[in-house]
């Protein structure tokens, strides 16, 4: 198993759960390989809505790695607003556990990867390191975990069919226009 570099909150250990299967039975050879390419930065991701693209270089190749998250499910969606929208609203283990507690797992689900390496593996070593380099960037940032799976698209599209229902507690960020908070002084 990998050191605590990798993983150390139950949002990005999501995510190395994808490198180091629990049914795996032999130990993967390329796992130290793949957290040293994150170490070394040879990994760039950019997100586009629920799809993570990254460049990954080795040696003098760089492969593109495709991966596409499924949306999270409206049940999850709406117990991780209403966990939000209490005193508590940062994103901690304690958070990961209540909701997982109330039966909605936050854990993401990979509908497709594609890499263009050449790799005859099904798992290559650029998909091993894209998902530690997810799991780091989570680890320092866990609505990274939320936003790949599209909540806050999905958050922003509830609360605004449910505003003349009930009235909603907080707002995603992603829906407030900082022009209309914000005026400069001249």
């Amino acid at each position: 198993m990998a050191d605590n570099e990798f993983g150390c909150t139950k949002w990005g250990k999501d995510w190395v759960r994808f490198a180091e299967s629990l049914r795996q039975t032999r130990p993967n050879t390329q796992l130290p390989s793949a957290r040293r390419m994150v170490c070394d930065g040879k990994v760039q991701i950019t997100f586009d809505g629920r799809t993570v693209r990254a460049v990954v270089r080795r040696g003098r190749g760089t492969t593109v790695t495709t991966i596409e998250v499924a949306p999270m499910s409206p049940g999850t969606t709406e117990e991780v607003s209403r966990r939000l929208s209490g005193a508590q609203p940062v994103l901690t283990d304690d958070l990961y556990v209540a909701i997982t507690d109330a039966g909605h797992a936050p854990a993401p689900e990979l509908v497709s990867v594609d890499c263009s390496c050449p790799a005859a593996d099904p798992r290559c070593i650029h998909e091993l390191a894209v998902y530690y380099d997810m799991a780091r960037r989570i680890d320092d940032d866990p609505r990274i975990a939320l936003d790949v799976q599209g909540f806050f698209q999905a958050s922003a599209h509830t609360s605004e069919a449910s505003t003349s229902a009930t009235p909603q507690r907080w707002i995603a960020l992603n829906t407030l226009d900082p022009a209309a908070y914000f005026i400069v002084a001249e």
